[in-house]
């Protein structure tokens, strides 16, 4: 089978991506947001989103982007307590990166390649309003003035456990699914057509809601979660909590850490923005 062929256009796109990607990635980086691999990774997948997109592809990305880094700020010393449950810290490393931003780099290269086809940027405004919501959901999640439930019992648990749900966070899931679903209606003439703009926010909107939910179900059962004999607590830290204690596995896959759970919701996201442009058209 023949490889496509890859015109000058696309090179120029593409190296012009990479730059304002690495130019993002360097700032990001120096302003605290990524580690150093998670610089190179922006650069790489941001490059490919920038040059091969375009435009609307941009913007969903620096929006989530750009919005999840402010949130992450905000209320800081409220939230540090809670940073011994997360697997890392607020500084994205490059698996975090490849897991919010993956699947949006597949998709801008296979718009680069069919550009007569709609399906990439309906798939990637919905992967977008995934990682947005889920995101935002953890971040004011956390916030709620009464403890969180588990989405799958509904039994009261610690703030910043795996699967918890609460008002807030839910709030915040639809509110980051709707600025991303908002951006793409606004583009969405460019990029399937004139008249198209409410299926857009309709269908990225529940993507984002339903990759969102996704995520959290997968952090309730199946996401492997550890214990801190030492603590007392359950954490996604591994091999060792914050204290330094080697943490115990007690439950879910091994290999579905927190990337891979965020990885899926956004494929999850993706997916159902597709389906349900498919019932509008």
């Amino acid at each position: 089978m023949a490889l496509p062929q890859i015109s000058p256009e696309i090179w120029t796109q593409l190296l012009f991506g990479l730059a304002l990607g690495g130019l993002i990635g360097v700032l990001a980086w120096r302003l605290g947001s990524l580690r150093r691999s998670g610089a190179l990774a922006a650069t790489l997948t941001g490059g490919l989103i920038f040059g091969l997109g375009g435009l609307a592809w941009a913007v969903l990305l620096l929006a989530f982007f750009i919005s999840s880094s402010l949130l992450s700020r905000l209320f800081a010393g409220r939230k540090r307590v809670l940073s011994e449950n997360f697997s890392k810290g607020s500084r994205r490393d490059w698996a975090q990166v490849v897991a919010n931003g993956g699947l949006g780099a597949l998709l801008a290269a296979a718009h680069a390649f069919s550009p007569g086809e709609v399906w990439p940027w309906i798939a990637f405004a919905g992967a977008m309003a995934a990682v947005n919501a889920d995101t935002w959901a953890t971040e004011l999640g956390v916030l709620n003035p009464t403890p969180p439930r588990l989405i799958t019992s509904g039994k009261v648990v610690e703030r910043g456990t795996s699967g918890a749900v609460s008002l807030w966070g839910s709030l915040a899931a639809l509110g980051g699914a709707g600025l991303i679903a908002s951006l793409a209606a606004l583009f969405s003439a460019g990029q399937t057509g004139p008249g198209q703009a409410g299926a857009m926010l309709a269908a990225a909107t529940l993507g984002g809601l339903c990759g969102s939910t996704f995520d959290s179900l997968l952090g309730a059962t199946l996401q492997a979660i550890y214990w801190c004999p030492t603590c007392g607590k359950e954490t996604e830290r591994h091999p060792r909590h914050t204290c330094g204690t080697d943490t115990v596995q007690i439950r879910g896959w091994r290999w579905l850490d927190n990337d891979w759970v965020n990885g899926l919701a956004s494929l999850v996201g993706a997916l159902v923005t597709l389906g349900v442009w498919q019932l509008f058209y």
